[in-house]
């Protein structure tokens, strides 16, 4: 800041705070969000529950980004749901970041690819008494294309499990809970 006095230029220091506003820049939005969910663990799909843990935090999606050290494009399309597979190493550092555990995270699909696709298949293969042919033709699936799956050579893509395995693996997961009783 200056002005001039008696022909003099006088110079005034100009102090410009800042600080940063913690609430979300669309905070009405925020706001319905978060008063139609009080918890993550009530949100049942994993983009509404990365959008709710941020908003709890009171960050941006350039922040969260920044600190698990990925692209603000790619965690926008984690948040969005244009993906439906998210690397363990993300979700690691995500579940790390926002303090929850990854099980809370994480849809059934998800869980199912993070705890290793191929142990979950041989476990479920195992407990029926089938080899890896007779199993894939029970489910109407190429031989090769379960090995595949099996070794962890491909990833099986959601639709696949909710159409092939999401039954099956429940199915064997709560009878295993059954016979733990």
């Amino acid at each position: 800041m200056c002005r001039t006095e008696d022909g003099i230029v006088q110079y005034a220091p100009l102090c410009i705070h800042t600080f940063r506003l913690i609430a979300p820049r669309k905070l009405l939005e925020a706001q319905q969000f978060n008063q139609q969910y009080h918890s993550y663990e009530e949100i049942q799909n994993v983009p509404d529950r990365l959008r709710w843990c941020r908003h709890h935090m009171g960050l941006m999606q350039k922040e969260v980004a920044e600190q698990i050290g990925i692209s603000r494009g790619h965690y926008i399309d984690y948040e969005v749901g244009y993906v439906d597979y998210y690397p363990k190493e993300v979700v690691d550092r995500l579940a790390d970041f926002y303090h929850i555990p990854v099980e809370d995270l994480l849809d059934e699909y998800n869980l199912f690819l993070y705890k290793g696709q191929g142990k979950m298949l041989k476990e479920c293969r195992e407990k029926m008494g089938l080899k890896k042919k007779p199993f894939a033709r029970m489910l109407h699936v190429d031989p090769n294309t379960y090995r595949n799956w099996e070794s962890d050579k491909k990833r099986m893509f959601k639709l696949t499990w909710e159409k092939y395995f999401r039954e099956v693996l429940l199915a064997n997961q709560n009878a295993s809970n059954q016979n733990n009783i």
